[in-house]
């Protein structure tokens, strides 16, 4: 199992859209990270830098980061690229971070 950690942006004042755009995630986009190997995902907000801090326990060679031809994809970049900061294709700016450091 692998742990997978990366970082996005927010745009200041779309927290709550942004939670209610995940507490409504699409059925087929849960389907599809299941199908690829993920099996816990949370993101969490750095309020006062507008960060979130994505962590992904997969299982497997990939995780989300790597489904980016997929329609399902690309049609929720589409949804989510109003409130937080993309590249040109709508996909999240997406840094991905170290593990320095882990306690089991």
């Amino acid at each position: 199992m692998q742990r997978l950690a990366f970082k996005m942006k927010l745009n200041k004042g779309q927290k709550e859209l942004y939670k209610k755009r995940h507490d409504e995630l699409w059925l087929e986009l849960k389907i599809l990270l299941k199908a690829n190997g993920v099996r816990e995902y949370s993101i969490f907000l750095d309020e006062e830098t507008h960060t979130l801090f994505a962590f992904q326990k997969v299982s497997g060679s990939g995780g989300s980061q790597d489904l980016t031809s997929n329609t399902i994809v690309k049609k929720w970049w589409d949804f989510m690229a109003d409130i937080m900061e993309v590249n040109p294709d709508n996909s999240p700016v997406s840094i991905p971070l170290e593990e320095v450091f882990y306690l089991e």
